[in-house]
């Protein structure tokens, strides 16, 4: 239920995070460790509040982009061991001081950190090291293993926790054969790695689709992002939604002739339209090519579709015929529509909606 004063809200559904979570457990083993991604401010549903769902669920690692990220989940008490993905070279400072593990993509990194643990007088830091099997983003080339192993066999300051690559199109049935040679790079450089350093890492490269079409290379931990927002690469698998972007109606007009909005682009009918005026816009993620009647919200199980342009902290919903009321609520995704819907419009991915949802959006856990 919304507050007094709440005019916006993105809901999250524990019951929901929870049965997507058990959906994915139970694709793996039990031994395999899941590593659960909350970059991006847990993909725009608050990393906080989703890292303390996942730390409660049970989940056994936590990975971020960046360093502030993890420092954020620190700072909030979650203690579940914290991979981040993007250190950089910059903060080894902090990300000793806060306890974090650092993706290493490249011997320049790892210098860098040997040389700030050093100083400190710190061995068997625990790392991550990645590989790059074809995603040509970051990580070791596959000639580039034997400088690193020697570099590693000298310096006892890190201690490799994992190995890892990233699959470019492992929900993309078309680029299997891509897709398995990826993980036969991935397999033979960890392999080379895990014999020169003579002991074992854990070894990691599903990602949520993965683990959906490739259970069969889980290895020692996967790692899932999107899929336990309640995204799915299977079609015919219904996932849950864990975020809802709920808001209330600002004003009702009922208009009898003009236009509407910004560039005067929504027009009033000839028989009058009744327009709500929500408090939402660009500014929060409502991408401007929603506007104009090319999406529609749910209002009171009403589709309502927008008029005129969306402005950078309202739109407008075209409610003629429906009944709603200022105060009433209209979720703008959630069950309906969903995320997937407003992608398909925008011919994009649902990632970069949910992660479009500012921090001015309050979080609230819905734990029944």
């Amino acid at each position: 239920m919304f507050g007094e004063n709440d005019y916006s809200r993105l809901e999250l559904s524990l019951p929901a995070a929870r049965s997507n979570y058990r959906y994915f457990r139970g694709l793996l083993k039990r031994s395999t460790k899941l590593l659960v991604l909350v970059k991006a401010n847990a993909y725009g549903h608050g990393a906080v509040e989703f890292a303390s769902m996942m730390q409660a669920e049970g989940a056994d690692y936590l990975a971020v982009a960046m360093p502030v990220e993890g420092i954020e989940l620190r700072r909030a008490g979650i203690s579940l061991p914290i991979l981040v993905l993007t250190a950089g070279t910059d903060f080894f400072p902090e990300i000793i001081d806060f306890k974090l593990e650092p993706g290493i993509p490249n011997l320049y990194t790892l210098e860098s950190l040997c040389s700030e643990l050093k100083s400190r007088g710190i061995k068997d830091f625990p790392v991550h090291i990645k590989l790059d099997t074809g995603m040509h983003r970051l990580g070791f080339m596959p000639d580039e293993l034997p400088p690193l192993a020697d570099f590693l066999r000298q310096h006892d300051e890190v201690r490799v926790k994992s190995i890892y690559s990233h699959l470019a199109a492992a929900e993309d049935p078309a680029e299997d054969e891509f897709t398995l040679g990826q993980i036969h790079l991935f397999e033979t450089g960890a392999a080379k790695l895990t014999e020169a350093l003579g002991y074992k890492p854990m070894w990691h490269v599903l990602n949520s689709a993965g683990i959906e079409r490739f259970p069969r290379y889980q290895h020692d931990m996967v790692r899932l992002g999107i899929g336990v927002y309640g995204i799915s690469a299977l079609p015919g698998v219904k996932l849950t939604p864990v975020a809802s972007l709920k808001v209330k109606v600002l004003q009702i007009k009922e208009l009898k002739e003009g236009t509407i909005g910004y560039g005067r682009h929504g027009e009033v009918a000839p028989g009058g339209t009744r327009i709500a005026t929500i408090p939402v816009g660009y500014a929060d993620g409502i991408n401007r090519h929603l506007g104009c009647g090319h999406a529609s919200f749910s209002v009171g199980g009403h589709r309502a579709p927008t008029i005129g342009n969306i402005c950078m902290d309202m739109c407008m919903l075209d409610v003629t015929g429906i009944p709603c009321e200022p105060g009433d609520t209209v979720t703008v995704f959630g069950q309906d529509p969903t995320v997937e819907e407003l992608a398909g419009i925008l011919g994009t991915i649902p990632y970069e909606i949910l992660t479009s949802v500012p921090r001015r959006i309050e979080r609230i856990i819905i734990r029944r």
